[in-house]
């Protein structure tokens, strides 16, 4: 990636050779630099944690009230079709009034339900119907909640800074998803589900009181007082290839080439193993995520972008491919979370681009686009897996998916060379 090097001297010159060698680890430079950052970053650390022993806690719940698996699935679409639904609304909303208070409002929401959990499991309220209702309304707010959040980083930070907080913010989210199933598990089993939900709902006491030390963010239009629409954020789209590729690659690499679906049946077919088996598999993306976050020092010395995004995203799904090669299921862990690396990697660099090459009047329905494909492309993929699993096999599924993956978006670039030219210090749209 030519022009690295010289964009790292810079930067470690400014600090002594102890800080240099230490760069290689995660840049904290944005907690350093930015008190509202930081408080914000802490605040959604806690939050997350909170939210992954709800997931958990809610699951277990449905299973415990209907001994279904299916039951327990529903649980993913009463989050997905509000989301995918209120996710371009809720961009929109950003753009229209102050993100702060936006975002204090859908976090007080959330609170609110984490509570409307916990008392109604006190006062007997066993219903998957009540369960379903709370979740479905969590993700409306969650709906809301992230595009004012993500929109409001590029105005608390210098865009020099953005690669390390969104590196930042996949620790949050990849630590949330492993230690707060983890705590749920062990709260629920102690305590019962009413614990675990009220712990969450004291959790977000963290993120308000971060976004309520933040100060007012009005959007900044710049389209007269012309009232911001879901159908202007998709124009606008079409007119910034480079933004849309970031959603075009993040469509490769999560329906082509997302296995998830298939470990319960490669666990036993592949690696002679069970429920724990499937467990270690489901863990170990996730593993190499959050070790992508730790040790992502370096992507701040990276200045193509374009570049670094398509040779992560085929990292995925040459990394995945091997995975489904395997016998072995240590080897296999291991190209796994290679996996989750090359994952967190892309993400990185998509948040960066899509938060810096934006501009701000626009950033909270971009964001909402954002969170349609992030929420919609794994749950695809699933189903894409899951059939190609049925009609073909596991194996070759998950093989061909990952070759298809490396293929789709190497013509992509192909066809979007300038992509490959992007450069973060004068971001493109």
């Amino acid at each position: 990636m030519s022009g690295t090097s010289e964009a790292g001297t810079a930067h470690e010159a400014e600090g002594p050779p102890a800080v240099r060698r230490r760069r290689v680890l995660a840049d904290l430079t944005p907690l350093r630099t930015s008190p509202d950052y930081r408080r914000l970053w802490v605040g959604n650390t806690i939050s997350w944690t909170g939210q992954g022993m709800t997931t958990l806690a809610v699951s277990l719940h449905v299973y415990d009230l209907t001994k279904s698996s299916f039951s327990v699935g529903l649980v993913g679409l009463c989050s997905l079709v509000p989301l995918v639904t209120f996710g371009l609304y809720g961009g929109a909303v950003a753009d229209r009034v102050d993100r702060r208070r936006l975002g204090l409002v859908s976090a007080v929401g959330l609170a609110l339900l984490s509570a409307v959990l916990a008392a109604g499991t006190v006062a007997g309220l066993h219903h998957v119907a009540f369960l379903y209702t709370v979740v479905a309304l969590q993700a409306v707010c969650g709906a809301v909640n992230s595009p004012a959040r993500q929109a409001m980083i590029p105005r608390l930070l210098p865009k020099e800074q953005l690669p390390a907080a969104n590196a930042l913010s996949s620790i949050t989210t990849t630590s949330g998803a492993l230690i707060g199933p983890m705590l749920g598990g062990l709260v629920v089993g102690a305590w019962g589900y009413e614990t675990a939900y009220l712990i969450d709902a004291v959790a977000f006491s963290a993120a308000l009181y971060a976004m309520w030390r933040l100060p007012a963010m009005p959007p900044q239009h710049t389209d007269g007082a012309k009232r911001p629409s879901v159908l202007d954020g998709l124009r606008f789209l079409a007119t910034r290839p480079n933004v849309r590729m970031t959603f075009y690659t993040d469509f490769c690499a999560m329906i082509l080439a997302h296995p998830r679906a298939l470990f319960p049946a490669l666990a036993v077919l592949s690696y002679d193993g069970d429920a724990r088996t499937t467990g270690l598999l489901v863990a170990a993306p996730a593993m190499g995520a959050l070790l992508g976050g730790v040790f992502s020092g370096w992507l701040g010395r990276i200045n193509r972008h374009g570049l670094a995004i398509v040779l992560s995203v085929a990292a995925w799904g040459a990394a995945t491919a091997v995975f489904g090669l395997t016998r072995d299921l240590w080897l296999g862990l291991l190209f796994l979370a290679v996996a989750g690396c090359a994952d967190t990697v892309s993400m990185v660099f998509r948040s960066t681009v899509l938060q810096s090459a934006v501009p701000d009047h626009m950033r909270g329905r971009l964001q909402g686009v954002f969170i349609v494909v992030v929420a919609g492309g794994p749950r695809a993929g699933d189903f894409l897996a899951g059939t190609a699993g049925d009609v073909f096999s596991p194996t070759t599924a998950v093989v061909a998916g990952g070759v298809a993956c490396v293929v789709a978006v190497t013509v992509l670039a192909l066809v979007r060379p300038g992509f490959l030219r992007y450069d973060g210090r004068t971001p493109q749209p």
